[in-house]
Parts: C-alpha cells; sequence; structure tokens
C-alpha cells in the first residue's frame, strides 16, 4: 500500500458529513473548534494505534488484552462494537433528514415518528443485506461513500466561493478575529472537548501501517496527509454552510442540505437540491451497509474465545454472526424510539451521540493505558513504528478522552429535552445498561462457552506481527569413547 493510498483510506473511514451542521453554527469559529480536538485526539490516537498495530495483531481486543488481560480487553472490544450500535441510529437519522428533501417535504426531518421509521426500515434492511454475506456491498459501499461524501464536501466549498466571490451576503461573520469562537465558560469547554469523537476512526486503519513499505517513515507521512486532508473535509464545507444558511435555520440533521437548496434556489437550479440530498443519503447508507458487520465481526471474534455464550456466538451457513446481529438489531429498535418518545428530533440525536461518544470514550482510553503499559513491561517486543516520546503523546490522548468523558454528562447548551439533573442520570443508565454486559459475561463465563478447535486455540494465541524466530531443537550425538556422560 502506498502512502498516498492509506491517507485517502484514513480520510474516507475518519470523515463525515453529519458533523458539520452543528459546528457551522459557529462559522469562522469552527476553525478552532476542529483543531484543538485534532491535536489532543487525533494525533494522539493515529500515532498511538500505529505503534499498537505494528507489534500486535488483533485491534484493540489485543492490544488491551496484552496489556490488561482478557477482562479488559473483552470490555475494550464491546465498547467498540457497542458504540456503533449506537452510531448507527444516528447515522440513519441524517439519511432520513436527506430523504426528506428528495421527497420535497423537509418538515419531514423534524417529525420524529418519520424518522424512526427510516431508521427501522433501512437498518433492518441493511441487516438482511450482511446477512447474505459476501462482499459485494462492501467494495459498492466505498465508492458511495466517496461520492456521497467527498463530492458533496467538495461542492459546497465550490459553491461557498462562488457565494463570496459574486457579492452574496454572508450569514456568518467573516473578519479574523471570529476565527476564536466566543468564551462562554463550560459550555464553551464542553463544545471543544466533546467534538473529539469527530475524529473516530483512526484506530481502524492503523492495522494497515505493516502494509507499507517502510513504516517507520512512510506512516507518519501518511497520517500528515490525511490530518490536512480531514481537517479540510471538515472545516471548509462547514464555513460554507454557515455562509448561506442563517443559523436559526439550521437543522442539527438537515444543515447540509439546506446549504445546497439556498445555493441552488438562488442560482434557479430548484432540482440540484433533490439529487445532492439523494447522493448524501446514498453515501450515508453505504457507510451503514458497510460498517454493520464490521465491528460485530470483531465482538466474534473475542466471542470465540469463551467470552460470550454459544447463542450469541451463532454463525448462518454464510458465516455471518447472526446471533450477535440480533442482539445489535433490537438495541438499535429500542434506540429509534428516542425520535419518538421524545418531542423534538434532534433533541434525540445529540443524546444518541453523546451516549456513544462516552461509551467509546472509555475504550480510547484503554488503548492509551495499554499503549503506555506495553511499552514498560513488553519494550522487546518488535513495533516497526514506535511513537515519538510515547508516555506524552499517549497522555495527551488519554487526558483528552477523560475529560470527554466526564463532559459527556453535562447538558448541552439549548438542549431542552432533558433537565441539567436528568440529563447525565440517563446517559448515566445508558452507559451502565450498553457498558455493563462484558463484566457479567466474563464472571459467568463457562469452559463450554469456547467453541474452538485445538489448531484455532493455537492459531490465536500468535498475536505478535513480528514472532521472535524459533529456537532450534536440541539435537543429540553419541558420546565419543572416553567421554562421560
Amino acid at each position: 500500500m502506498s502512502v498516498s493510498q492509506l491517507a485517502m483510506l484514513t480520510v474516507v473511514v475518519v470523515a463525515s458529513l453529519r458533523s458539520l451542521p452543528a459546528m457551522s453554527l459557529y462559522g469562522l469559529g469552527s476553525v478552532t473548534l476542529f483543531i484543538i480536538p485534532a491535536i489532543v485526539f487525533l494525533l494522539p490516537t493515529a500515532l498511538v494505534a500505529a505503534e499498537l498495530a505494528t507489534g500486535w495483531k488483533g485491534g484493540v481486543f489485543t492490544w488491551v488484552r496484552e496489556a490488561f488481560g482478557d477482562r479488559l480487553g473483552f470490555v475494550a472490544i464491546w465498547l467498540q462494537w457497542i458504540q456503533n450500535v449506537v452510531w448507527y441510529p444516528t447515522q440513519i437519522a441524517f439519511i432520513a433528514a436527506s430523504l426528506s428533501f428528495v421527497v420535497g417535504d423537509q418538515g419531514l426531518s423534524n417529525n420524529g415518528f418519520y424518522t424512526a421509521v427510516v431508521i427501522l426500515v433501512l437498518y433492518w434492511g441493511s441487516t438482511a443485506i450482511t446477512l447474505a454475506g459476501g462482499n459485494l456491498f462492501a467494495k459498492v459501499g466505498s465508492w458511495s461513500g466517496i461520492l456521497g461524501t467527498l463530492l458533496p464536501a467538495a461542492l459546497l466549498v465550490i459553491f461557498g466561493v462562488i457565494w463570496l466571490a459574486t457579492g452574496e451576503r454572508s450569514d456568518t461573520p467573516l473578519e479574523a478575529s471570529a476565527v476564536i469562537p466566543p468564551w462562554t465558560g463550560l459550555a464553551s469547554i464542553v463544545l471543544i472537548v466533546s467534538n473529539v469523537l469527530a475524529y473516530a476512526g483512526m484506530e481502524v486503519n492503523a492495522v494497515h501501517a505493516n502494509d507499507l513499505k517502510n513504516p517507520g517513515k512512510g506512516f507518519p507521512r501518511a497520517i500528515a496527509i490525511s490530518t490536512v486532508l480531514i481537517l479540510l473535509v471538515l472545516i471548509l464545507p462547514t464555513i460554507a454552510i454557515s455562509l448561506a444558511v442563517p443559523k436559526s435555520k439550521l437543522g442539527l440533521t438537515n444543515g447540509i442540505n439546506l446549504a445546497f437548496q439556498e445555493f441552488f434556489d438562488h442560482w434557479g437550479m430548484d432540482w440540484g437540491t433533490a439529487a445532492i440530498s439523494l447522493l448524501i443519503a446514498l453515501g450515508a447508507f453505504a457507510s451503514v451497509v458497510t460498517w454493520i458487520a464490521g465491528p460485530s465481526r470483531g465482538l466474534l471474534a473475542a466471542a470465540r474465545t469463551g467470552l460470550l455464550p454459544p447463542a450469541l456466538q451463532r454463525r448462518n451457513k454464510a458465516g455471518v454472526q447472526v446471533g450477535i446481529l440480533a442482539v445489535q438489531g433490537v438495541i438499535v429498535t429500542l434506540l429509534a424510539l428516542l425520535f419518538v418518545l421524545v418531542p423534538n428530533g434532534n433533541t434525540a440525536f445529540i443524546a444518541l451521540v453523546d451516549m456513544a461518544a462516552a461509551l467509546y470514550l472509555v475504550m480510547y482510553i484503554l488503548m492509551f493505558a495499554a499503549a503506555i503499559r506495553l511499552r514498560r513491561t513488553k519494550p522487546d517486543v518488535v513495533r516497526t513504528y514506535r511513537t515519538p516520546a510515547m508516555n506524552f503523546v499517549a497522555g495527551v490522548g488519554l487526558v483528552a478522552c477523560v475529560a470527554a468523558f466526564v463532559l459527556a454528562f453535562v447538558r448541552p447548551s439549548g438542549f431542552t429535552g432533558l433537565s441539567e439533573t436528568g440529563y447525565p442520570l440517563v446517559v448515566a443508565v445508558v452507559v451502565i445498561v450498553l457498558g455493563g454486559p462484558p463484566l457479567l459475561f466474563y464472571a459467568f463465563r463457562r469452559p463450554t462457552w469456547d467453541r474452538r478447535s485445538e489448531e484455532e486455540k493455537a492459531s490465536a494465541d500468535v498475536v505478535l506481527v513480528n514472532p521472535p524466530p524459533a529456537s532450534p531443537a536440541p539435537t543429540t550425538r553419541t558420546a565419543a569413547p572416553g567421554e562421560t556422560g
């Protein structure tokens, strides 16, 4: 794999248009709100995960297990899986908002019943595709993701430039001083730190570091290129949205569509809004189809070591983890009901994002702690790439994640669906209910849960990317005359 290929793969996985409308409320101030989390989270995550991936196979389950044992390793992979389960409704809510522009009824984007129905139909449809097995949709999904993410982002930037070049008014201040958002005390800290998960997923592609010709030099270059591109993909379209759409009209799920509508309507191209909204919806749907089986596959690998009951290890004839996907579907269905039960659909959207953030952040805390511990306890393991100043880099990421986790319990500014005391209680309940099961499964595990063959058990023990050469077998020889034992 070339450096540029790895960089682009990272951009496609990490950069998402879903988070842009919320940041566009701050105009040029979004530059600061994106850059600070990139420094304290994006770079540490990429660098630390690269060292771990070039030393140990198996991703976060293996990394944390090698540092802290099976229990916390299982917790880490469970959290990586469960946060994706919470992510699915938020991503499909974004799709629902785009589809409302396709059918010409924008009011649907704020209709909780409509959003819940779209979530259920598209999620279970994606699950049916996954259960069929094969990788066709993964291939289609990668291209659809590019067309539904990078192309709309590029168009937003181009339209924003044309908007200003033709002398149109801007709905956000463009003075240099606007790059620093207004300081509002704790609310500003919450906003900056809670934005760290706009960059979640960097650890996923770190496993490809060994595919580079020279990981020690090539991976830092790939990270530098992808970091710049990710920032451009996130920042420039965000500013473009803020140029054309008044803050009073911006919605958390439909802000991008409103921006395109403003541009297209102004230039007499009304048909363009529906076309680009469909493209955005297809791109987001492709990401759901592509990712719906991925994290659950990682959980299955851990489960087959005896960490989950046989019912949850069940696979169909295509080898797809049907037991885990069934549980995943039930959780998504229950979460979708939030859009019906909570009066404002955007409120449900924010709540789901914060729930996912709190769960995912615990996994990152474990990952950073594992990197520090493994550098100290297993220094002889060969890492093709070694993070410079590991304790400092991982420490920065660890502190950022701890801060973000604590602040996930603070009610966001403008949030009215729950009281200031009720909001953190709901988040805490969700974290305990969704994050606690691995501890219970581990406590009540049984030897009969391990269904692996002896060959599978032997191969599972080979976790080093560069294992030491096997010691030569001892040789025997016949003693020479006059030689004693």
